[in-house]
């Protein structure tokens, strides 16, 4: 009995042996498609990687190919005017040589960044040229909502944090991202490249944004009135965002004084500096702020009666004096073209009119003169072109808005 217990056994494993072998035949497996860069199948080279080194220079990297001095000196006399005189530390090269007994260069290939390269062709004659690897863009459209600083909600949501730099500078006029509060929802389109298909390389272009800011959505679509002409950005109305100052705090302009380093005071009878542009009107007309920003003073002086100074930004000021009434208070936010009081002739003036003042980091300047951030108006031809551009953008926002918080 024992001796045919043993028997058995040995029987139970040849037959899980060959169980075992029939389970784990592997097919020919289908052949490694072969790698492609820089256009060259390399299953044809020997190919041989390496970065460049603190000492190297385009010589010395030739040299190092096994190429004779009269060789490496024809080389580069014939291509100097399409490599680069020098090479950058720590970036790659590549090397393709034959697949024979001889293991001769064929091609050195250079890459001072991600997307561009210098190739070396050595297979007939001495050829050298600059290309750049093919470039993809894909397009990515999310929703979301600050769950602190935009550029940790961004990290957060895998987006590159770069671009809240992007989007702080389109909605700088509109939005004091320093008093956003955590759960403001937005949503962005925008196109990220990608070298070969398959290597990130960046935020490319904003397509389309708009951000929650006090309860209402500001929309940010790009947009270029003249052909080839610079792009700015509007809102889905047509308005631009980049908050340029207007020419005027007055619907209607009538300039009764300029901005002097000399100018004789006509109720104080002395010389002395006029620092801003007086727009004579009549009383209780509507004085406008000519760009967005914070009240930073409202109030009464002697000399300027009741005023009012807004701070745009950390660059611009601007002051309007002499006003009959004051409908802003200290700390309040205004829009661009916002009434905040009417004119009049307090403080030191001999009749109705706003006295308007400009400050540039911290230094009063002449207005008329200045050279002022600004977006070109749209005009009413370009609507209409406008409007077909911005409708499926905006669609696509609230699309993903819908998707995100209306499931």
């Amino acid at each position: 009995m024992k001796k045919l217990a043993l028997l058995l056994l040995a029987l139970m494993a040849i037959t899980s042996c060959k169980k075992a072998q029939e389970e784990f035949v592997i097919e020919d497996a289908e052949p490694q498609k072969p790698i492609v860069d820089f256009g060259f199948h390399y299953q044809d080279f020997n190919v041989h990687y390496d970065t460049i080194q603190s000492q190297d220079t385009f010589e010395r990297i030739l040299k190092k190919q096994n190429l004779n001095g009269k060789k490496v000196s024809q080389i580069i006399r014939i291509v100097k005017d399409s490599f680069p005189t020098s090479v950058r530390f720590k970036r790659p090269y590549v090397c393709l040589r034959s697949k024979d007994r001889y293991n001769k260069l064929q091609y050195l290939i250079y890459q001072p960044n991600r997307l561009d390269y210098y190739l070396i062709d050595l297979t007939d004659s001495i050829v050298g040229f600059k290309k750049s690897r093919p470039l993809t863009f894909k397009t990515r459209t999310v929703a979301g909502e600050l769950i602190g600083s935009l550029t940790q909600t961004l990290r957060s949501m895998k987006i590159e944090p770069t671009l809240s730099g992007r989007l702080t500078k389109v909605f700088a006029w509109s939005i004091d991202f320093f008093k956003s509060r955590k759960g403001d929802k937005f949503a962005l389109s925008f196109t990220e490249r990608y070298i070969n298909d398959t290597v990130y390389d960046g935020v490319d272009s904003l397509r389309a944004a708009y951000f929650e800011y006090k309860g209402e959505k500001i929309y940010a679509f790009p947009f270029a009135q003249e052909r080839n002409g610079k792009i700015d950005y509007y809102d889905e109305n047509g308005k631009a965002l980049k908050n340029f100052f207007l020419k005027a705090p007055l619907k209607f302009v009538n300039i009764t004084s300029k901005f002097s380093k000399n100018r004789f005071h006509p109720v104080q009878l002395k010389w002395k500096a006029h620092k801003g542009t007086d727009y004579a009107a009549p009383t209780g007309t509507s004085i406008m702020t000519t760009a967005a920003g914070v009240v930073e003073q409202s109030g009464y002086s002697t000399g300027n009666g009741n005023f009012v100074k807004v701070k745009h930004d950390k660059t611009y000021s601007t002051q309007y004096l002499h006003m009959s009434r004051i409908l802003v208070r200290r700390g309040q936010r205004v829009k661009q073209g916002e009434i905040i009081g009417k004119v009049g002739s307090t403080g030191l003036a001999t009749g109705p009119h706003v006295c308007y003042r400009f400050w540039k980091n911290g230094v009063q300047v002449d207005a008329l003169k200045l050279k002022l951030p600004n977006s070109q108006v749209m005009e009413g031809r370009n609507l209409p072109r406008f409007k077909e551009q911005m409708r499926p953008l905006k669609r696509e926002l609230d699309s993903v808005t819908d998707i995100r918080f209306h499931k």
